[in-house]
């Protein structure tokens, strides 16, 4: 699996821009998605006659995928075929948001070779979907997961987030009640940031947001939930049913390569990273800016804290040839004795409490 890559591929278009939402994205009129598609089906083909390596996971992210439709979003994953070695197991995934979700024909996706679905739900509490800017109900949500069941779509996430505006302990639990019953394999649950440059932050002040505590007690609660409910932890944000953590995402984690297509996708392949400005007129004009050398120690450390499974020790002298620092160890010993980590001769791994602080414990960890 070492030397097999990921390939993601952005989708800067959506219906509307939610009020939280800093990613790349934009509206677009079906001649733009036309013209977009037309130009991801040009770099895969060039990009796939310079790639050597099998492709062992494929992820449309955005953005909104699902607003392509389901015949530009399956000619994508064709072009996808052709150009590049993916593996006949590889896990293919689409972001759906359940408003476009509607229009999709699962069958026609699934025939395609998409195997993985992750839907952007975000709540099931009708007011705190719209206090997110969200354009889809509840109702849209059981539609698009049962038509996509029916359709043999078994591996299917859904997002939640955490720490949003009026939500409390009831209203969470009644969300996460709401994915189990629709019998998903997957939740996305993360705890909601406002980013600089969204309405949300400019309202932050106003927006009846959980404090850190409350916040801290529903991240703290929704994990220890959804563990009862057999969703087990496996990265900060994410938890599944056993065989069913997101293969592409867990590649990041582990600092495997990857090559992104489209504005805003990043890079990193034979050692070094890369990006694509946040503009759709660079990606057409084949611009990409270096991002420097990635996968050093220091990158490696963080990632793997990410993980649940967190940072095993022979795992990073294989890659490196050289054994844990003994300052780093110490460190996390530091930190395991006071409850944030767990800590043996193997490895290193943060407690539930410890992933709410972890930017600030890796960042004194490095």
């Amino acid at each position: 699996m070492a030397n097999k890559i990921g390939i993601y591929i952005h989708v800067p278009f959506c219906c509307s821009k939610c009020a939280y939402c800093d990613f790349y994205s934009g509206k677009g009129s079906e001649s733009d998605f036309e013209q977009y598609t037309l130009m991801l089906k040009k770099r895969i083909q060039s990009l796939g006659s310079r790639v050597t390596e099998e492709v062992s996971s494929v992820y449309f992210g955005g953005g909104t995928p699902s607003i392509l439709g389901s015949d530009r979003l399956a000619s994508i994953l064709s072009a996808v075929k052709k150009g590049f070695k993916v593996c006949d197991d590889a896990e293919i995934t689409v972001e759906v948001n359940p408003d476009s979700g509607r229009n999709l024909d699962f069958s026609l996706m699934k025939s395609a070779g998409f195997n993985r679905l992750s839907i952007g739900m975000q709540s099931c509490v009708e007011d705190e979907l719209k206090k997110l800017g969200r354009i889809h109900t509840t109702d849209d949500v059981t539609a698009t997961v049962n038509r996509a069941q029916s359709a043999g779509f078994d591996n299917i996430s859904l997002d939640l987030m955490m720490g949003i505006p009026m939500q409390t302990r009831d209203t969470l639990k009644k969300s996460i009640d709401f994915c189990a019953a629709l019998k998903v394999k997957h939740i996305s649950s993360y705890l909601l940031k406002i980013e600089k440059n969204t309405p949300f932050y400019a309202q932050k002040d106003l927006l009846n947001l959980p404090d850190e505590d409350a916040q801290a007690d529903l991240y703290l609660f929704a994990v220890d939930y959804l563990d009862k409910l057999v969703y087990k932890q496996y990265e900060i944000s994410n938890f599944s049913m056993p065989g069913f953590e997101s293969r592409h995402n867990t590649l990041y984690w582990t600092c495997r390569e990857y090559i992104g297509i489209g504005p805003s996708a990043h890079s990193f392949y034979h050692g070094e990273r890369y990006f694509c400005n946040r503009n759709i007129n660079d990606f057409y004009e084949d611009k990409t800016v270096s991002d420097g050398a990635g996968g050093d120690p220091s990158e490696y450390i963080m990632l793997a804290l990410r993980l649940k499974r967190g940072l095993v020790f022979e795992e990073y002298q294989n890659r490196f040839g050289t054994p844990l620092p003994a300052q780093t160890v110490n460190k996390l010993k530091l930190f395991a004795d006071a409850g944030y980590m767990e800590l043996d001769g193997q490895h290193a791994c943060f407690t539930p409490k410890g992933f709410l602080l972890s930017n600030s414990i890796i960042s004194e960890i490095l």
